[in-house]
């Protein structure tokens, strides 16, 4: 699925990034903006300590007071050609989805995760599909907030709900697992905490006769799949707001109902 970036955005992008540091053992570039630190990688070590997030985006780490911490999104899926395309996978696909609009390459890995690097308009971004599978997804995501020391108010979890209808999203500053073995797997690498933003993309419920396990590995139809582009189009729109105006205004933009006209399209 395509999705047509924003004219302007790439060219900004582009001016923005000062340089990038190629490392022969390791496939992940570390990309410099003016006053950003993503912090250096150890290329011969994949783990980090454990995690001290920052609870507030104000607070000054790395190289000195000032500088402006990344924004992480992630989106949860299971890595493999089996898993594409599956109901599972939403997050995955709404990475993809921000990646191709806004120009970053998320083919670096780093962290037990596949991970890309750039801006949306001025702001750092870090997008990051972990590789775990689903259930372990906390391993990758508790180890890339504590190395490049995310603020929580800036953790971004993009998943499948089954509790949603299909192809709505829901956009929260915290919450619970709700029963999802990616968000209970990373509420426990995360010391518990629970105070992190999640973007939840409805798949809807399964038919009585099918249990939950087999509907969510289930690709989706056709149709299905003309609908999701709406939903990718209205979640990478929530994401930029979110980034440059703020949470709450992308909250009141995902979570206000569409006008009827629009839901008939």
């Amino acid at each position: 699925m395509r999705i047509l970036s924003v004219s302007g955005v790439l060219a900004s992008s582009s001016a923005l990034l000062s340089g990038v540091v190629d490392s022969a053992s390791a496939a992940f570039s570390l990309v410099g903006f003016p006053r950003v630190s993503f912090g250096r990688a150890n290329p011969s070590s994949m783990t980090a300590p454990a995690c001290k997030a920052s609870s507030s985006s104000s607070a000054a780490v790395g190289a000195g007071a000032g500088e402006q911490k990344p924004w992480l999104f992630v989106g949860l899926g299971n890595p493999g050609r089996m898993y594409k395309g599956t109901r599972h996978n939403v997050g995955f696909e709404m990475i993809d989805a921000i990646a191709e609009a806004e120009g970053i390459s998320v083919s670096s890995k780093q962290f037990k995760a596949i991970v890309g690097k750039g801006l949306i308009g001025d702001v750092p971004v870090m997008l990051a599909k972990p590789q775990t599978f689903m259930n372990a997804s906390g391993e990758s995501v508790g180890q890339l907030v504590s190395y490049f020391k995310i603020p929580l108010n800036q953790l971004v979890v993009i998943y499948d709900d089954l509790d949603l209808p299909f192809a709505k999203l829901r956009l929260l500053p915290k919450g619970g697992h709700g029963g999802h073995n990616g968000m209970r797997s990373i509420i426990d690498h995360l010391k518990q905490t629970r105070n992190f933003p999640r973007l939840r993309i409805g798949i809807g419920r399964p038919p009585e006769e099918m249990g939950a396990i087999s509907f969510v590995l289930r690709s989706f139809s056709m149709e299905e799949k003309e609908e999701l582009e709406v939903t990718f189009q209205r979640g990478l729109h929530a994401v930029r707001i979110m980034v440059r105006e703020g949470f709450n205004k992308s909250a009141t933009f995902v979570n206000t109902p569409l006008p009827l006209e629009m839901l008939n399209r």
